[in-house]
């Protein structure tokens, strides 16, 4: 059996899923997107090949094995994009929760199974419960969830988690307090668009975080944020640093975070807040609107 425990996004990191690049196609369709930035790569003839992509996730396995994290790999499953692993499943407490994604991504789930099948406590939302573990955030008592309204979510492709999740999770784990934050949506425009809630927010180390004003559809939700971690321990990213993906880092401990390395400004506030930061190059992954924690995604993490 595989023993599950999340609480927060930095406790220790012990076992994790890693998504894989192996035989994931070719460029797909514009129609087979389902986010504005593959569309914009496509379009461009940019799309990332498959080798190079395997290339950047063979350099987080490394660097996860180095810091002792056992790392699960999806089955591979032939001509299906299998990255980004965080959307697809999601632990908090000591449940694993297997939610319903969009028709199109239904089948990357078979490629956990076998982790899925060896995990005492899983959950099962309804059909109408829609969400993605990328708005799914748990810290300490509370969760943080992005989602978008009916309207929002009947109309854009990128609305991935609604407000019957929302009130899911509220049922589910009611010792935890619920935090929702709409989302800004856009199916055309990869600057104006927050897939989810890690491309616009995530904590890090024991109590600080970084935020993308601009992800959120409420301006009072950025301010309960900054407010809720202190704003000497926020760090604000731009648009065009959201836009490639700088609150999309994945911590392994309080102390270590994963990070692109192409991050400059961001990286360099990490080491001033006293962080390690390992640097990947993980530039043709986010060329697919995701980075480093879509594609991870964390079964337990150490408490004491």
């Amino acid at each position: 059996m595989i023993t599950v425990k999340i609480l927060d996004e930095t406790a220790p990191l012990e076992a994790v899923i890693l998504g894989t690049a192996e035989s994931m196609g070719g460029v797909p369709k514009i129609e087979e997107t389902y986010d504005p930035k593959s569309k914009e790569h496509i379009l461009a003839g940019t799309f990332p090949k498959e080798k190079d992509l395997m290339e950047e996730m063979t350099q987080v396995s490394k660097v996860l094995e180095k810091h002792g994290v056992k790392v699960y790999r999806p089955n591979n499953i032939d001509q299906l994009n299998q990255i980004f692993s965080r959307d697809i499943a999601f632990v908090i407490q000591d449940k694993l929760v297997v939610p319903c994604v969009t028709p199109e991504r239904k089948l990357e789930s078979d490629g956990i199974q076998y982790v899925v099948d060896q995990v005492e406590n899983v959950l099962l939302p309804d059909e109408h419960e829609r969400m993605e573990g990328g708005d799914i955030m748990p810290w300490r008592d509370h969760i943080f969830v992005g989602y978008s309204k009916e309207e929002d979510f009947k109309k854009y492709t990128v609305s991935r988690t609604n407000e019957a999740a929302v009130d899911y999770l509220k049922r589910t784990f009611a010792d935890f307090t619920v935090k929702p934050f709409e989302l800004k949506k856009s199916d055309d425009d990869p600057r104006e668009n927050a897939l989810h809630l890690d491309c616009c927010f995530q904590p890090v180390g024991q109590d600080k975080a970084v935020i993308y004003r601009g992800g959120f559809k409420n301006e009072e939700d950025t301010e309960f944020l900054i407010h809720f971690f202190g704003e000497d321990n926020v760090f604000e990213i731009t648009k065009e640093e959201m836009y490639e993906m700088n609150s999309n880092f994945f911590s392994i401990s309080p102390e270590v975070v994963i990070s692109d390395s192409s991050f400059s400004r961001l990286n360099e506030q990490f080491r001033k807040w006293g962080l390690t930061v390992e640097e990947v190059k993980y530039r043709e992954t986010a060329k697919m609107e995701g980075l480093l924690r879509c594609s991870t995604m964390p079964l337990r993490r150490k408490y004491d």
